[in-house]
């Protein structure tokens, strides 16, 4: 059944302060300089991002997570509480500092990356406020790797156990070592949310839909792939899905995933098929992609709909 009332939704885990600097053809020299077209920072992250664009989508939105007690702390907790995130959950770490990336932008799209991850690797299942939990319809956890499988699983069983649906979203790229670290979390996410080398990675799979029902097999209970142009590829023990993307400028795909990953969730909360969902969640990383950073644009649930029921696809 669809609904139309905001849900809540529980984001625990990633929080990072992203700074693009775009127009970068090439590193300077020794202590030279270069003029650059833009440099601009934004909240991101597998939980921060995701807990951005949930917020956009008109979600109410609980976020968990630790940064450290520092200037960028204080500005990724700021960008968050603009865009209506719940922020009182996020702990604050003398330990480490706060997670930080800087990504040149080449004008070709190319995005390398230098990233610390700091307060994310300190934040423990201790950290999590369970109490938080109640009220929402939802838990995102975005990087169980950094609490381990058995701290992860046990986060998701409880968030189960009172009623919430569960997803998950991994940062590290695709290891069969890293599927084995969170292992014990499997049987308790109703939908993984990876890209698609995560999944071949993982698996060690020659194709997407044997790899994505490898991970069925192992115990989650829907595998919602992203695949950039391609769009998203969602798979049951019942259903194969190919969704499409949507045909648009691209500026930067920084937080696509994690912009794909609030539509897809916000869908199902909604009583949404899981097409119709993965369709939002191409739809809303769409709008993303044509800015810089998690938080471009300006947008609704409402303009994402309009923009997917009139907007060609590949």
């Amino acid at each position: 059944m669809t609904t139309t009332s905001a849900p809540t939704i529980a984001t625990i885990g990633v929080h990072v302060l992203d700074t693009h600097v775009l127009g970068i053809e090439s590193i300077p020299t020794g202590s030279d300089g270069q003029l650059v077209d833009t440099i601009r920072s934004s909240p991101a992250g597998t939980a921060g991002g995701t807990a951005v664009v949930l917020s956009r989508l008109g979600a109410a939105v609980r976020s968990q997570g630790a940064v450290g007690v520092d200037p960028l702390g204080d500005a990724l907790l700021r960008a968050l509480d603009r865009e209506g995130v719940d922020t009182s959950g996020i702990v604050r770490t003398e330990t480490a500092q706060t997670s930080a990336s800087v990504i040149p932008v080449r004008p070709n799209g190319d995005r390398p990356a230098w990233h610390v991850i700091g307060a994310n690797g300190a934040f423990t299942l201790d950290d999590v406020d369970r109490s938080a939990l109640d009220g929402c319809v939802h838990l995102h956890l975005g990087g169980p790797e950094f609490l381990g499988g058995a701290a992860a699983g046990e986060l998701l069983a409880h968030a189960k156990a009172i009623g919430l649906s569960t997803s998950v979203d991994l940062l590290a790229p695709g290891d069969p070592g890293m599927l084995e670290w969170i292992a014990q979390a499997l049987p308790h996410t109703d939908y993984l949310l990876p890209n698609d080398e995560q999944v071949l990675g993982f698996t060690g799979a020659g194709d997407l839909v044997s790899g994505a029902r490898a991970l069925v097999e192992a115990g989650v209970g829907c595998v919602a792939a992203t695949r950039g142009k391609n769009g998203a590829l969602v798979v049951t023990r019942e259903d194969v899905l190919e969704v499409p993307a949507f045909r648009i400028g691209v500026v930067d795909t920084t937080g696509c995933g994690d912009a794909f990953s609030a539509g897809f969730v916000l869908g199902r909360a909604l009583g949404r098929s899981l097409g119709e969902s993965a369709r939002l969640g191409c739809a809303t990383a769409a709008q993303v992609a044509q800015g810089v950073g998690t938080d471009a644009g300006a947008y609704d649930l409402a303009s994402v709909d309009g923009f997917a029921a009139t907007t060609p696809t590949w």
